[in-house]
């Protein structure tokens, strides 16, 4: 190639290049962030930590119980809402006595605190956690577990080891069902399968109750479209579960004129459920907080309520990168978004910046749970000390990672709410 020919070719691929430069997306704090910003600046700790907007958690609950059919009642998921006060707060906010819990320490902490509600485990135990919450159990709380708490079972075996436990306790345990609707993570995968189980659960009616059937749903909408839509998918769940309860109802007639507990749903797929849905109860608590994860055309109307507030501890102008090749100095002059530098304290947290706009953390220094760097362009507009607020990916991990929940009422933080132990397994 001739040397005019490459220079030709050089300057066409550069001014391509500049064309595919990234537009400036950063702006300084909206308003409703520039008011934490300032309060926590302040008045704040110091320290990263997870707000919590009141005003936002009980608006939406309101919208949840709004768009929950009629006839249906509310299963709290206390996972997605990992601390006892915010689950008393959702309990409060929604009139649901009614929460499903997945962790033992958790049941015990709710049994002491909430000793009238009523309990669903939201996957199968080991026979020694549930030993253990036998053990801690506090009698004088007034929490019944033989008629509030059911534990589920996802087998013959494990029925078997909750028959034992039950025999040496001299306690009747109430037993839910799990069923596989599609999930395909466990549970009985065939009607026929819940035969053995009542048989056992008939031969020992002073230790063992039959209370209903949990199937989750989480498959579905998670397909492409062209595969199967949502609608498709839980129509496909919904006939699942009703031969399990036909089969029930066949094997076992009596149940017809008895108080059960069919659970499903959750919040990515409790907006497919109507009135004639054949669960009588659904499970929700993600949808309350709205977390990353949970930005879906289902849930549109419900407002982000939890934030991560991290200091910046350094606000630099500019791209330095360390090595001997000056990349950073190229890298921000192609992309506006790269002209400043903010290193904040902690992160790598499974979250995402949501303000100011247009901050990314920089995939070539590496991140770092100590001092992460992120950079943006001119209008993030930070100083020393300013805050920059993440969303959460999920709820049910991020949640313990920060202390005691923060809780916001639109000026200040009015309380502050423990959460579950560090560590939990929630």
């Amino acid at each position: 190639m001739k040397r005019r020919g490459f220079l030709l070719g050089m300057g066409a691929i550069a001014a391509a290049g500049w064309l595919l430069r990234p537009d400036n997306r950063g702006a300084p704090h909206n308003l409703y962030f520039q008011g934490l910003n300032d309060y926590l600046k302040t008045t704040g700790p110091g320290r990263p930590l997870m707000l919590l907007d009141h005003q936002r958690l009980s608006a939406n609950c309101q919208t949840l119980m709004a768009m929950l059919p009629q006839g249906k009642a509310l299963r709290i998921v206390a996972k997605s809402l990992p601390s006892v006060s915010l689950v008393q707060e959702v309990m409060t906010l929604t009139g649901s006595d009614r929460v499903m819990v997945f962790h033992q320490p958790f049941i015990n902490a709710l049994a002491k605190a909430e000793p009238g509600c009523d309990m669903l485990l939201g996957k199968p135990m080991p026979v020694q956690a549930a030993r253990q919450f036998y053990k801690e159990l506090d009698p004088a709380s007034g929490f019944n577990p033989d008629a509030q708490l059911q534990w589920l079972v996802d087998s013959l075996p494990r029925l078997e080891q909750y028959l034992s436990l039950a025999q040496s306790l001299k306690r009747r345990l109430r037993i839910n069902v799990e069923i596989d609707v599609g999930l395909h993570r466990g549970g009985l995968t065939r009607p026929a399968q819940l035969d053995a189980l009542l048989t056992l659960i008939h031969a020992h009616p002073e230790h063992l109750q039959f209370s209903g059937f949990m199937g989750y749903d989480a498959h579905v909408g998670k397909l492409p479209g062209f595969i199967q839509s949502a609608e498709e998918g839980h129509r496909e769940t919904e006939a699942i579960y009703r031969r399990y309860i036909d089969r029930l109802y066949h094997q076992a007639p009596q149940y017809q004129q008895q108080s059960l507990c069919f659970n499903g749903a959750g919040s990515p797929t409790i907006g497919l459920y109507d009135e004639h849905a054949v669960v009588n109860e659904l499970s929700a608590g993600s949808c309350l907080v709205k977390a990353t994860d949970f930005d879906l055309p289902l849930l549109r109307d419900f407002q982000p309520a939890v934030f991560i507030a991290a200091p910046v501890i350094k606000s630099m102008d500019g791209l330095n990168l360390p090595g001997p090749i000056p990349l950073g100095s190229a890298w921000q002059q192609w992309d506006l978004n790269r002209q400043h530098t903010y290193f904040i304290y902690g992160g790598y947290w499974k979250a995402e910046p949501v303000s100011p706009a247009g901050l990314a953390a920089n995939p070539v220094y590496g991140v770092s749970s100590n001092q992460m760097m992120f950079n943006g362009s001119a209008e993030t507009a930070l100083s020393m000390d300013d805050q920059i607020f993440f969303r959460p990916t999920q709820s049910e991990f991020v949640l313990l990672q920060f202390g005691d929940l923060a809780i916001w009422d639109g000026d200040k933080i009015s309380q502050w709410w423990p959460v579950l132990p560090q560590g939990s397994g929630a």
